[in-house]
């Protein structure tokens, strides 16, 4: 079975977001004042081929453990969002 799993990697909380800050400062040139804060990630989707959705979720885990995210740095979370055939 293909699986769609969604990895969304955001910083930190407690870490400085200079994207963030700097689309804060955009919006607030916009006259948009009424947002808080804003924070910056990734959105990423992987098509994963695996028996199980369990299976799916430990295979896209890996990956971003490897890959997609810094563990210093940033956080994820996982999601499986739909079962294809394959």
């Amino acid at each position: 079975m293909i699986y769609t799993v969604q990895v969304k990697v955001m910083p930190l909380k407690d870490l400085l977001d200079p994207q963030g800050k700097a689309v804060m400062g955009g919006l607030k040139n916009l006259g948009i004042t009424n947002v808080a804060d804003v924070r910056i990630g990734k959105h990423i989707d992987l098509q994963v081929e695996a028996a199980t959705k369990e299976e799916a979720v430990a295979i896209a885990e890996e990956a971003t453990k490897k890959l997609l995210a810094n563990a210093v740095m940033e956080y994820f979370e996982i999601e499986v969002k739909e079962r294809l055939t394959s």
